[in-house]
C-alpha cells in the first residue's frame, strides 16, 4: 500500500503524465488537492479519463484531517493523492509527505509541470528568479511579500508573486490587487510588471507594462501571478516587448 503524490499539470485532464495516470487508475482512492491552484476543466473530465471518482480535498482535510482520510486509506489501500502544477513546491503537501512516511506509509511522487517552471513562457529567463513569495488576501499589515522583492532586486533577481485563491468560494486576489498593495509597501509605480493568468493553460494571457498599465489591463480568468523582473537580459528584453 502506498500514497502516490501525482503532478497533475497545469491545465486540463491531459496534462498528466502516462505514468501518473496509470498509477491513479489502479488506485482505490483517489483525492485532489482543491485549494493552493484550480483546474482549468471540471473535475468530471479528470474522473472520465482516470475512471475514478475524485474527492476533493480542502485545506482542512489536507492539513488538519488527513490522518482520518487521506493517511488512514493509504495505510491499508492504494492511494493518490493529486496536485495541480508538481506535488512539491507547496510547503502544505511537503508536510503531507512527512507526516505519511512517520506513520510509515510508502510515498511515490510523480513529478509534473507547475507555475516554478512554466513562468518561462513569458521569456524571462528561469535561473534569474529569487525567492518566491505569496501576497494574501488580508494583507493590510503584511510585509514579507514587499521584504522578499527587496531583497530579490538587491540581487539582481526577478521576484515571483503567487497571489492568493479560495477556489471553494470562487474568490480570488487580482493582479490589480496585487499591484496596489506592492506599491503601498514601497514599489515604485515606474517598476516593470509581469501579469500572468492561467500560464500553462491553452489561453494564457501575459502582459508587461508599470502600475496604471498594470491595473487597467482585464486578465480574464484565475489563476494570477505578478513578477518584477530585475536586469533584463536584451532577449529577455525583446521577449517582454512581444507579449
Amino acid at each position: 500500500m502506498a500514497l502516490y503524490m501525482i503532478g497533475i499539470g497545469l491545465n486540463d485532464e491531459n496534462d498528466i503524465s502516462v505514468k501518473g495516470l496509470e498509477i491513479a487508475r489502479k488506485c482505490d482512492a483517489v483525492y485532489l488537492e482543491n485549494y493552493t491552484s484550480i483546474l482549468q476543466c471540471p473535475k468530471e473530465k479528470l474522473e472520465n479519463l482516470y475512471k475514478k471518482t475524485i474527492i476533493l480535498a480542502n485545506r482542512e482535510i489536507v492539513e488538519k484531517k488527513a490522518e482520518q482520510t487521506i493517511l488512514r486509506d493509504a495505510k491499508s489501500k492504494e492511494t493518490a493523492f493529486l496536485v495541480i502544477g508538481d506535488p512539491l513546491c507547496a510547503t502544505t503537501h511537503v508536510d503531507l509527505m512527512l507526516r505519511a512516511k512517520k506513520l510509515g506509509i510508502k510515498v511515490e511522487v510523480v513529478h509534473n509541470a507547475s507555475v516554478v517552471s512554466a513562468v518561462g513562457i513569458t521569456g524571462l529567463e528561469v535561473y534569474k528568479f529569487g525567492k518566491i513569495t505569496s501576497i494574501p488576501f488580508n494583507n493590510k499589515d503584511v510585509k514579507a511579500p514587499a521584504d522578499v522583492y527587496k531583497m530579490n532586486k538587491k540581487n539582481g533577481l526577478h521576484t515571483l508573486f503567487l497571489l492568493d485563491l479560495d477556489p471553494e468560494n470562487n474568490k480570488f486576489l487580482t493582479i490589480k490587487e496585487a499591484v496596489e498593495y506592492l506599491v503601498k509597501n514601497g514599489v515604485s509605480e515606474d517598476e516593470l510588471f509581469v501579469g500572468c493568468a492561467r500560464i500553462g493553460s491553452d489561453n494564457p494571457a501575459m502582459f508587461a507594462g508599470k502600475a496604471k498599465e498594470i491595473a487597467k489591463k482585464d486578465f480574464g480568468k484565475p489563476p494570477y501571478c505578478l513578477i518584477i523582473p530585475a536586469k533584463l537580459h536584451f532577449i529577455e528584453e525583446e521577449a517582454l516587448s512581444l507579449l
